[in-house]
């Protein structure tokens, strides 16, 4: 495994209460699903971290050989894997990412609610 981006991977990682790995930023999203996913995440009042993998394709190599998880978007809840668009979408019909964001941040995590973008490079 590259120390390119690890690192700094799993800062975010540590640091973040929710990190999403995306394609594009809040502002500019470039990916249908990186958009389901963060949809869902807003929808739930999560406090997100939200980090653009298009800016380097090592960042997208690293955090894959970290995650074990191929594709993008990819969702952490308390630097623990959640999943992609398909499985965000799901818990969140289910009513599993609100107990999921409660059971790991507290009942009242929505308080912290909002989007950072944080860059790699």
């Amino acid at each position: 495994m590259s120390d390119g981006y690890s690192k700094k991977i799993q800062e975010v990682l540590d640091t973040s209460d929710v990190a999403l790995f995306m394609k594009g930023t809040p502002d500019a999203i470039m990916c249908g699903n990186s958009e389901r996913a963060l949809g869902a995440l807003r929808r739930a009042g999560a406090p997100i971290t939200a980090v653009d993998i298009l800016v380097d394709g090592q960042i997208r190599e690293d955090l894959s050989a970290i995650s074990g998880w191929p594709t993008i978007p990819q969702v952490f809840v308390k630097g623990e894997l959640v999943g992609g668009a398909d499985i965000v979408e799901e818990l969140e019909r289910s009513g599993e990412l609100e107990e999921t964001l409660v059971d790991k941040l507290g009942e009242n995590y929505w308080e912290a609610r909002g989007e950072k973008t944080v860059t790699l490079t």
